[in-house]
């Protein structure tokens, strides 16, 4: 079974609590695609919403796809013909940064297998949480990658990630030492991936993804200029089925 692609009206938000509190919100839009079901857009549109295999695992794969199941293989789960749906933002206009892209996983019965956090760091890095939901879509993991330069490489993210439908309801929180210093939230409505709802979302958010890493990075100097020491960056090693 596949699924029709989805544009969703999202809001970012983040609310540090330590060492000093810090919150903000940032509009967006996102896509939710079927792996095995491409986007497919107007020759004349494709330059406002493209995905690449070399945004995505290794980046050397001849799909997004291949490159995920690469990885799955390398923590010894087979999709064997499953469904994925992928959240993602798309390129614009030749670029793309993604914070964090999402992976729903099915196996060929429907049944859920498994999701997949893969997420990207300003510093070009990328690393992969694979996740195992309960009942309620809560999953939880070590902390492993650099992201913040606020926060060190510890701690353990708890997570809420129901597969989206009508509405996108994504909660990450940060824990260390018993407490929550931050928490990352992602909400959005869904909408049909159509020629008219693509360009109204690229008139109101235009370069999204550029919009994205440049608020990462303002952000960012925000919160060194109010004192918040950096964390050292330790060196990155790829894991298996990244390389």
């Amino acid at each position: 079974m596949t699924a029709e692609p989805a544009l969703y009206t999202c809001t970012v938000g983040h609310v540090r609590k330590k060492p000093q509190k810090y919150a903000l919100r940032h509009r967006t839009y996102m896509w939710l695609t079927d792996l095995d079901r491409p986007l497919r857009l107007p020759r004349h549109l494709r330059p406002l919403a493209g995905f690449d295999a070399r945004d995505h695992f290794g980046g050397d794969t001849p799909t997004i796809r291949a490159g995920l199941e690469r990885y799955l293989e390398s923590q010894g789960i087979r999709l064997n013909g499953g469904r994925v749906l992928m959240l993602a933002h798309a390129r614009v206009l030749g670029y793309v940064f993604n914070p964090l892209t999402l992976y729903w996983c099915r196996n060929r019965h429907g049944d859920p297998l498994c999701v997949v956090a893969e997420v990207h760091n300003t510093y070009g890095e990328r690393h992969c949480y694979l996740l195992r939901t309960d009942d309620q879509d809560r999953a939880s993991t070590e902390k492993e990658f650099y992201v913040s330069p606020f926060f060190p490489v510890d701690g353990r993210y708890l997570m809420r990630l129901p597969e989206p439908d009508e509405h996108l309801d994504v909660t990450v929180h940060l824990e260390r030492d018993g407490v929550r210093p931050f928490t990352a939230v992602l909400r959005g409505r869904r909408g049909p991936a159509s020629t008219g709802a693509l360009l109204r979302a690229a008139v109101r958010h235009p370069l999204s993804t550029l919009a994205v890493s440049a608020g990462i990075r303002f952000h960012g100097i925000r919160l060194f200029l109010r004192g918040l020491p950096v964390q050292p960056r330790p060196r990155h090693q790829p894991q298996e089925g990244m390389k």
